[in-house]
């Protein structure tokens, strides 16, 4: 199972050196879904509605098996497929990128607009920077009084905040542990309670 995962943590846009007089920006962004991705390309092409094209792609879920690319009238497979190719090629997931191009009156070829198109979106993704995030389960422990010193140890060893604490009959204590940590973490707590405490899975 996936521990963690790459992607962006805000829009960012880059223009690369022109190429034969053609100018290529490309935005950048997180996008969890069709529907933001979509709404990235609608804004793009309203901000820079003068521009002939605006190539894209994007990679979408935590296992990236939604995906999506277009050329925007430019030769099949000279756009959308080279700027996925870049966003696969850093693994990353839940991205959006729009390339836009201002044709400068020299043709590029397939080749050249390959070039460009996935070169633009390379550099604003390496300019941008990946984020890891670190996946997590939420859960709730439920313990005596008498055991609050010993899970308190056990909260700062593994260096968690907790997200909420209560105090009732029982102490309630809500955690969010990446799934790396949640095995060793979960059979400590048995462990420190003696088996009495009571462990439930969160929303």
């Amino acid at each position: 199972m996936e521990e963690s995962y790459l992607t962006l943590a805000d829009e960012f846009s880059h223009q690369i050196e022109k190429v034969k007089g053609s100018r290529f920006l490309a935005t950048v962004a997180p996008a969890s879904s069709d529907e933001q991705a979509q709404e990235l390309l609608a804004k793009v092409r309203r901000e820079f509605h003068d521009a002939r094209h605006h190539c894209s792609a994007w990679r979408l879920g935590r296992d990236g098996k939604r995906f999506r690319y277009s050329d925007d009238g430019e030769p099949s497979g000279s756009g959308g497929k080279p700027i996925l190719q870049a966003i696969d090629g850093r693994e990353l997931v839940d991205v959006a990128v729009v390339v836009t191009r201002w044709f400068g009156g020299t043709k590029l070829g397939v080749g050249g607009l390959v070039r460009a198109y996935g070169g633009a979106a390379a550099e604003a993704l390496d300019l941008a920077g990946p984020v890891e995030v670190i996946l997590k389960r939420r859960f709730e422990f439920e313990y005596s009084y008498e055991c609050s010193g010993p899970i308190q140890g056990l909260v700062n060893e593994f260096g968690f905040d907790p997200e909420g604490m209560e105090y009732g009959a029982e102490v309630r204590l809500t955690l969010e542990i990446p799934l790396s940590k949640c095995d060793a973490f979960l059979r400590e707590f048995t462990e420190r309670t003696a088996g009495k405490g009571v462990i439930s899975e969160g929303s």
